[in-house]
């Protein structure tokens, strides 16, 4: 059986084919226009989509060693994203399974995340929990079948991507931030500055809060007014202090926005009694993260799951895998189906 997939939720236009559940391409066009503006621009994004849509596909098909004729079902995103960006991505779906007559499938991008670790040989048994963090989405997700999911915490507020990518910001590194701050942090000590870990009861998250005390830390060039609005340090004090002291903050705020993630985690493994745990999104990426996983699954007696880095980002080989199982269980969608910025699990 053979699949085409499309992603196109946000900046990255992508496609891949999977036969029989077994990804055999999976191209990625990324889009650079953004950053010059420190972040995506949604009116550029989607009109990149219109240039690559196709090239990509063609691509995807080529590397595969298959034509159109041969495809079984078209998958693509659905939910969430950028509207104008789904839409291209959609519309060029639903057309190309009108043309040849084929299934099409609509897969939610959260979900597609959490099924990218059954793409590896190497992947978790059910039920599993995963932790997807991104730029927009911070959950702990327990799986129980690819098809037969549940959220058990998420952000009440901010995403882990974006207190990363703020953070970065903050520190005057250029878009995108979350990698360079990742970067920096291998060579600095995590625990030469502190900042302080939300109270949040349950298994919800919360970034707000340490969005803000970086913010006023930093303002006040790491003074003892922490938590405090009034700006004592002058521009060329506070310049001076995140130069000099760039790879220590980069490597606390890590180490905190990791500890977070972590905490919470451990609280879910304990409720749930399930010890297979993966990651997933694009923050699953960082390697701060990747190694605290590996290293508290093996404290823990966990067995840990990490996908690859190519299956962390947006991509489309996580829209094929997730388009098999629905194939496998006839869901299906007819022309009508819409794309939605905001649609949530169902």
């Amino acid at each position: 059986m053979y699949l085409l997939a499309i992603e196109s939720s946000c900046d990255e236009t992508a496609a891949a084919v999977c036969a029989d559940g077994k990804i055999l391409s999976n191209f990625i066009a990324t889009q650079k226009v953004h950053e010059m503006y420190g972040g995506v621009v949604p009116e550029l994004a989607s009109r990149a989509h219109m240039q690559h849509i196709v090239p990509v596909v063609h691509q995807a098909l080529e590397k595969a060693g298959c034509t159109p004729t041969q495809l079984d079902a078209v998958a693509f995103t659905q939910a969430p994203g950028l509207i104008g960006s789904l839409l291209v991505g959609a519309q060029f779906a639903k057309s190309l399974a009108l043309s040849l007559n084929i299934p099409l499938i609509p897969v939610h991008h959260m979900q597609a995340h959490v099924l990218a670790n059954l793409i590896p040989e190497e992947r978790p048994s059910f039920p599993f929990l995963c932790l997807t963090v991104s730029g927009g989405h911070t959950q702990i997700v327990r799986c129980n079948s690819p098809l037969d999911m549940q959220v058990i915490g998420e952000t009440i507020d901010d995403a882990a991507g974006e207190a990363f990518d703020k953070s970065a910001k903050l520190l005057g590194l250029p878009y995108p931030g979350g990698p360079l701050v990742d970067k920096y942090a291998r060579e600095g000590n995590p625990e030469r500055f502190s900042f302080p870990e939300p109270r949040i009861p349950g298994l919800n998250f919360s970034f707000s809060g340490l969005k803000t005390s970086i913010l006023y830390f930093l303002r006040n060039a790491g003074t003892s007014l922490l938590y405090k609005e009034e700006f004592k340090a002058t521009d060329e004090e506070r310049t001076a202090f995140i130069q000099n002291n760039l790879a220590d903050l980069c490597a606390s705020i890590q180490h905190r926005i990791i500890s977070i993630l972590l905490n919470k985690m451990k609280k879910a493994v304990e409720e749930t009694g399930i010890r297979e745990v993966c990651i997933a999104g694009g923050v699953s990426a960082n390697s701060g993260l990747r190694q605290a996983l590996k290293e508290t699954g093996d404290k823990l007696g966990w067995k840990t799951y990490i996908p690859p880095f190519e299956y962390c980002t947006d991509n489309a080989a996580m829209i094929a895998i997730t388009g098999y199982y629905k194939y496998q269980a006839g869901q299906f969608a007819d022309l009508s189906v819409a794309a939605s910025a905001r649609a949530e699990w169902e």
